[in-house]
């Protein structure tokens, strides 16, 4: 028996497999009163990637392991440090959701914050294991921005699934492409009304996988996109990895509401993509608060839909919302320096 288990341990060693219980904290966003941040306890979790060698078979492998996780339910976490104790148990799919009210107001910026997995069936709680996040609160800015991610600045091919699959499947975090100009827009939104010392707040709303976080966190980094919050949807194991992207998009419309409920001071730009429901998702918003959406940015991707993202664009400037529906991002970021000349 112990021979299988050390065999065992040998093929996921080998398979960058960790057995071993692990905190996945996600980056979080509050107020300098209120706090929350989401995680993963995992049994079974991919290690980070250390080399990114350009092989098909190494990229594969990497995305496999992405989706080759499981869960621990019923954990119980804790927030690390002085204080009141903070906790929350896991649901089903591992994924905890911490919320707090800091014994002293956090300043506008980035905190660090540890999470602990702990024993509660011992007189005094053991730690397990612990993981760190960092939890955002915006600066005072006038505007906020909220992102999707697949086809809007990370060439994806969202609405078909072969292409999808292919570049997953053959490309790594690091050799991906974002779209021309992309980059510089969002730079150019950073700042908005503001300054680089106090940049307006990046919150990214995906229908792509918690799997995805360090992937997608990777390439962010690499190419210098604004540091922001990443909101994703539930994990997909193995089986289920060709589904990746294809998430419910009610859901995203939900966390994008939130979003606006914990900042109503703030007025939010939206940037999408026509390739899935992001043109719906947002007429939606303006309809529903147009105080708070100052205006909507819409990439041209896929041919078959223009004719309805149109009547989508129509319903948001028929609220009194900028919107613009472009191909290059050039044109994005003329509109965005239109914008801020109007608004000044």
């Amino acid at each position: 028996m112990n021979g299988k288990k050390g065999f065992r341990q040998k093929i996921l060693q080998w398979l960058g497999l960790s057995t071993r219980p692990t905190v996945k904290v996600y980056r979080g966003h509050g107020t300098a009163n209120q706090v929350v941040i989401y995680g993963h306890v995992l049994r079974l979790s991919p290690l980070p990637r250390r080399r990114y060698r350009q092989t098909i078979l190494a990229n594969t492998l990497a995305l496999l392991r992405l989706f080759m996780v499981r869960p621990m339910a019923g954990a119980t976490v804790q927030l690390a440090g002085p204080g009141p104790a903070v906790r929350a148990r896991t649901d089903a799919e591992g994924f905890f959701k911490l919320e707090w009210n800091p014994g002293i107001p956090y300043t506008p910026g980035w905190h660090t914050v540890v999470v602990e997995l702990i024993t509660t069936y011992t007189p005094e709680p053991t730690v397990l294991a612990q993981g760190e996040g960092s939890v955002l609160v915006p600066h005072p800015t006038q505007f906020g921005c909220i992102s999707d991610i697949d086809d809007t600045f990370l060439i994806s091919h969202s609405s078909h699934l072969r292409k999808r699959l292919h570049v997953l499947l053959t490309e790594n975090a690091l050799s991906r492409d974002p779209f021309e100009g992309v980059v510089e827009h969002y730079r150019l939104l950073a700042c908005l009304g503001t300054g680089a010392d106090q940049p307006n707040p990046f919150f990214y709303v995906s229908s792509s996988e918690w799997n995805l976080y360090d992937y997608i966190g990777d390439f962010s980094a690499k190419n210098n996109l604004p540091r922001g919050v990443y909101l994703l949807s539930p994990l997909k194991r193995l089986r289920n990895v060709y589904k990746t992207g294809q998430g419910k998009h009610m859901t995203k419309f939900t966390r994008i509401v939130r979003i606006l409920e914990a900042y109503p001071e703030q007025r939010f730009i939206l940037l999408g993509d026509d390739t899935q429901e992001d043109p719906v998702i947002y007429a939606s918003l303006t309809a529903h608060f147009p105080q708070q959406i100052a205006c909507v940015y819409l990439r041209q991707v896929e041919a078959r839909n223009r004719e309805e993202t149109r009547e989508q664009v129509a319903r948001i400037e028929a609220a009194g919302i900028p919107c613009c529906y472009f191909r290059h991002s050039e044109d994005a970021m003329e509109h965005t320096r239109r914008f801020s000349s109007q608004t000044a």
